[in-house]
């Protein structure tokens, strides 16, 4: 085994203050930063330490990549290959762990902030909302690359809930029609979320019945994420819902709910046969 090792580390979506206290530790220690310069905040490599060599890789293909990085590693050096959002989402990380694997060279993942959380907490919008949606799909827009069976946009799409569509903005016509042959209606929500993190972020908010036309006039062509589902729409937010009985709120602070760690103030409601977990948040 090779002395150095790799770090594979998520530099979240854009803004370095998203970046975890490891992956920012990492980056300043490593001897060889490489980085996604068409898709990392250049503020994020400046953590580098000035002896650090220093390669972005939007030009390279994987072997160029891999040379580098391989030739640092035999040499006791750790890398630090960073990745927008989160690596374990649309990394391209699978191609790099096998050449590490076959070159018996230690490597370990460090995880990001998705474009998709970072969207979502942009937007002020909680993904899972009961009665609403309980399931989060993230997919990305068939194009160049052919999607596997059973998983083209319209087929996910049948399930109604929260979707997150990535590397499709310049699809929205044919998205738009593929939600709507699922079956979502006209005034679905849809947000899109360009660049969340940079200095020039945009939110452009719609339904499907206008967000096509919307992203034509922004002129948006790569760098977004499509959102969809009722969980985006911010009248959800609307504080006069707080005393309105026909929308569900999650348990987990319900003063009548009774789990692990709490009783429910409210004697006369039966606790449940299986109090052995309490709602979590993801």
């Amino acid at each position: 085994m090779a002395d150095g090792k790799v770090y594979f580390i998520g530099g979240g979506p854009g803004d370095p203050e998203l970046l975890t206290l490891k992956a920012k530790r990492l980056i300043e220690e490593a001897d060889v930063v490489i980085y996604a310069d068409s898709l990392v905040h250049p503020a994020i490599v400046e953590f580098a330490n000035d002896d650090a060599a220093v390669y972005g890789s939007k030009d390279m293909d994987l072997d160029e990549i891999m040379r580098l990085t391989l030739e640092a590693a035999s040499q006791g050096k750790v890398v630090a290959r960073i990745q927008s959002g989160d690596p374990s989402v649309y990394g391209a990380m699978l191609e790099q762990m096998r050449v590490l694997e076959a070159a018996d060279v230690d490597y370990e993942i460090i995880p990001g902030v998705s474009a998709a959380f970072a969207a979502a907490a942009k937007l002020k919008a909680e993904l899972t909302v009961p009665d609403v949606t309980q399931t989060v799909i993230m997919t990305r827009a068939q194009g160049r690359i052919a999607m596997p069976p059973k998983e083209q946009l319209q087929d996910l799409a049948a399930h109604g809930c929260s979707l997150i569509i990535f590397l499709g903005i310049t699809r929205m016509p044919r998205i738009v029609r593929d939600l709507s042959a699922a079956g979502y209606p006209t005034d679905t929500p849809v947000a899109i979320a360009y660049r969340v993190g940079w200095e020039d972020e945009q939110i452009i908010r719609g339904t499907l019945a206008d967000i096509a036309g919307k992203v034509r006039d922004a002129k948006i062509t790569r760098q977004a994420l499509v959102m969809v589902g009722k969980a985006v729409d911010p009248a959800l937010r609307d504080p006069d819902l707080i005393s309105d009985e026909e929308f569900a709120t999650s348990h987990l602070y319900s003063g009548d709910y009774t789990h692990l760690f709490r009783r429910s103030r409210n004697r006369s409601v039966a606790a449940p046969s299986d109090v052995s977990e309490s709602p979590a948040t993801v």
